[in-house]
């Protein structure tokens, strides 16, 4: 037991260290009590700055939390959700527009847009006055352009000229002219029953508006001398088929007769009587 020895006790150097350590944690201490910090001493022009610069801010503010939502004139057919939100329309009320614009069909009026939205009464009336509609629609009651006695060549006129007059498909007007560019022209009516997805009733409306007098000059393709890359240039004839229509020509040593085309692999031949137009032996 004696020769065990206290963790207290120290030598004299470390007594001295211990000693001077606690003089210089006390004088520490009394300077961090005693002694004032100095303030920093802000110029006069700095002064002026930061209080320009926070009566700026307060303006700002000022203005922001004044300031209203401004609504400018706009098509209601193209209201999205963020849009519909702001001017107050309710989720089922939006949705309902959107799923009738995906059906390619716009309104014309504001209670027509009522209709589809089922809005009610006073918020119509809030949005009403800011719908714009295209000029087209706005004004087909007084216009000219829009009587039924309407009549234009259908080999010269434009889409946005059959969209104005017929009021089908946008996206089927641009397929109808497209159409009609890729033949060279229309050579009759018929031809309008191959443009993707347009109806019989569409077509009775563009004849009803359009006539069909300025028929073009077809320059013919000679199926026995036309390469596949040539035939595929017109129309009605895709890469696939032209390539049938020179295999069935190597078949038969070349077509005595356009009828020939009947009996080539994948020809859409209830379409001959269009095709054959395009198209000669000689």
């Amino acid at each position: 037991m004696k020769n065990i020895k206290s963790h207290f006790v120290f030598t004299k150097q470390q007594r001295s260290g211990i000693f001077v350590l606690l003089l210089l944690i006390i004088g520490l201490q009394f300077l961090y009590f005693y002694m004032p910090l100095k303030d920093y001493e802000v110029s006069v022009e700095e002064t002026k700055n930061i209080a320009n610069f926070q009566k700026t801010v307060d303006s700002l503010a000022s203005i922001q939390q004044n300031k209203k939502y401004e609504v400018r004139p706009y098509n209601p057919n193209f209201i999205t959700d963020y849009k519909g939100y702001v001017l107050g329309m309710s989720v089922a009320e939006i949705d309902r527009l959107h799923v009738f614009r995906k059906k390619d069909k716009y309104v014309n009026s504001a209670k027509e847009f009522q209709q589809i939205t089922k809005v009610s009464d006073s918020l119509l009336k809030i949005l009403s006055p800011k719908f714009k509609f295209p000029e087209w629609v706005t004004n087909k009651s007084s216009s000219r352009k829009y009587s039924t006695t309407y009549q234009k060549e259908i080999n010269k006129t434009t889409a946005k000229d059959i969209l104005k007059q017929t009021k089908i498909n946008y996206k089927l007007c641009y397929r109808i002219i497209n159409f009609r560019d890729d033949l060279g022209g229309f050579q009759n009516w018929n031809q309008l029953q191959d443009v993707y997805q347009v109806s019989t009733e569409d077509i009775k409306k563009v004849k009803e508006k359009f006539h069909l007098k300025s028929i073009p000059k077809i320059q013919k393709i000679n199926l026995n001398l036309a390469t596949v890359e040539e035939l595929s240039k017109n129309a009605y004839i895709s890469e696939y088929l032209a390539s049938n229509i020179v295999e069935e020509r190597m078949l038969r040593d070349g077509f005595s007769k356009v009828s020939g085309l009947k009996f080539v692999k994948n020809f859409p031949s209830e379409k001959y009587e269009r095709i054959q137009l395009y198209f000669t032996v000689n």
